[in-house]
């Protein structure tokens, strides 16, 4: 007897209700379903369907076997799935999503040499500034700033993001240095935004003693890139990832400020759909978003070992 075959049957001969439905939706011949059932039951040593003419019962033992038997079955297609997906050539079309910077500064410049190496694959890099629905919008490919509720989706944490304050040297020696955030209220601040409004910036080390501060906002734009611009210009006061502004605080056209009140650095993660699910183009460029950051560096410090998963999607899945 096929024991992975009769179960297959016998699953099926529960999920219908009845001998004749299951060998129709095999499709097998009621013969052979009524055969493998029997095979079943003499190779267990105890009846799991009690028969009558006109239905079927589950035995206590009966809807035992029947749980187990499904997640027997279930499991052995995940593992066929991702044996069947280890060998594939990685093919296709790559849809990844990323925050607008991070996606045009960090992301794009990679892109080249994954073509190269995969050149059967076709990548779409959509660039937005919002959480995006994964199954939705069908992206294969996600980074996220930021603490995630939780998802069936992987997740790979490649770095840490600082918010920091800063501001140009000559701006703060005209309208001083402010000391807390409350001190904001009487500053130009620059806000990053889609649209003018009611500012607000986070402050507090630890979780219960964060809050939002009000800001007074004299420029709203919706790129970093040109606030920062416009910070060293001496328009005011600018609140953008540290990585951004790292060769400008070294050079000293700006200077960090409100550092004691900075909130806690936010992960930077990529998201994808399950492993044992994931197509091949998708593990690939996984792997490879990984290794090139780790390797890369570009937010100037090498992240720990806890903060990059080491082990590559294949010998995790």
């Amino acid at each position: 007897m096929d024991q992975l075959a009769a179960l297959a049957t016998f699953v099926r001969v529960v999920e219908t209700g009845s001998l004749s439905k299951a060998a129709r939706s095999l499709p097998s011949s009621l013969t052979s379903v009524s055969r493998q059932l029997s095979a079943l039951e003499q190779h267990f040593g105890t009846q799991f369907v009690r028969r009558t003419t006109r239905r079927l019962t589950l035995t206590d033992e009966g809807r035992m076997l029947y749980e187990r038997a499904k997640a027997v079955l279930a499991e052995l297609k995940q593992v066929e799935a991702a044996l069947s997906a280890n060998r594939q050539e990685p093919t296709g079309r790559l849809r990844i999503s990323a925050p607008t910077l991070i996606g045009r500064a960090l992301i794009a410049p990679l892109l080249a040499e994954f073509l190269r190496l995969y050149p059967s694959v076709s990548i779409d890099l959509q660039l937005v500034d919002r959480a995006v629905d994964m199954l939705e919008e069908d992206i294969h490919v996600a980074l996220r700033i930021g603490h995630l509720p939780d998802s069936q989706h992987i997740v790979r944490r490649l770095t840490d993001i600082q918010m920091i304050v800063c501001a140009a040297p000559f701006y703060l020696k005209q309208r001083g240095t402010p000391v807390t955030p409350a001190e904001l209220s009487g500053h130009d601040c620059l806000a990053f935004s889609e649209a003018p409004g009611v500012g607000e910036w986070r402050f507090g080390r630890e979780a219960r003693s964060q809050s939002n501060t009000a800001i007074s906002a004299r420029l709203w734009v919706n790129s970093l890139d040109a606030l920062v611009l416009a910070a060293e210009q001496g328009a005011g006061v600018v609140r953008v990832p540290s990585w951004l502004v790292k060769r400008e605080l070294s050079a000293g056209r700006l200077v960090r400020i409100l550092k004691d009140f900075e909130p806690p650095a936010a992960p930077l993660n990529v998201l994808f759909q399950s492993a044992r699910l994931a197509s091949p183009k998708t593990r690939v460029f996984a792997d490879y978003l990984v290794e090139r950051w780790r390797r890369l560096d570009p937010f100037g410090s090498r992240p720990t070992r806890s903060s990059v998963t080491d082990a590559p999607l294949a010998e995790r899945s």
